[in-house]
């Protein structure tokens, strides 16, 4: 309790320009990490360069709580490549293998995907989002796994499964980043 009352204390004596200065810190390490996230879109062609593996349907390939980092280059998707599709009407993509791929005319191709942990492939799951079609067209791959770190998505999936740990972790670097110490002073 001595380190929120010595803390509000400290924020309640800052002169106001040094406030505004320490709330302008930490909006600039907010718009750094989204300036990141928006060129690493950029330089991987996809929507979503990072992701965090939600669910066991891939493993023993990727376990829940593994980081994917993905491509979408145009370099075609072709069976066994681990691909993360969205489909219309879920907002979470889902990472599966493509156990199908079959070419259409010019560059564009059909996929059917499969989760290695899976006993069907995923038309049923197709079917259940609203999905008109029994193969995932070209444009809804979202990309292609290249790389993984296993394991770190964990704390991705506690801040999301767990509002009040996210809020309070926000929080507190808010503070931290209000309170820090000018090394100049």
């Amino acid at each position: 309790m001595d380190f929120i009352t010595s803390t509000l204390e400290e924020i309640k004596s800052m002169k106001p320009r040094k406030l505004i200065a320490q709330v302008v810190a930490f909006a600039l390490v907010i718009a750094s990490a989204f300036s990141i996230w928006k060129s690493l879109m950029v330089i991987l062609w996809t929507e979503s360069p990072v992701l965090v593996v939600l669910t066991g349907s891939m493993e023993p390939g990727y376990y829940r709580g593994d980081i994917l980092f993905l491509t979408n280059y145009n370099d075609p998707v072709v069976p066994g490549d681990v691909v993360v599709f969205k489909l219309p009407n879920q907002d979470i993509p889902i990472v599966h293998r493509a156990v199908l791929v079959q070419e259409k005319e010019g560059n564009d191709y059909y996929i059917l995907t499969k989760g290695d942990n899976n006993n069907v492939d995923d038309r049923p799951l197709y079917a259940q989002y609203g999905h008109k079609e029994y193969l995932l067209s070209k444009n809804e791959i979202m990309g292609k796994v290249k790389a993984y770190i296993p394991s770190i998505g964990y704390v991705t999936i506690i801040l999301n499964d767990y509002p009040l740990v996210k809020y309070f972790v926000l929080g507190l670097m808010f503070i931290l980043v209000l309170v820090g110490k000018d090394p100049d002073n």
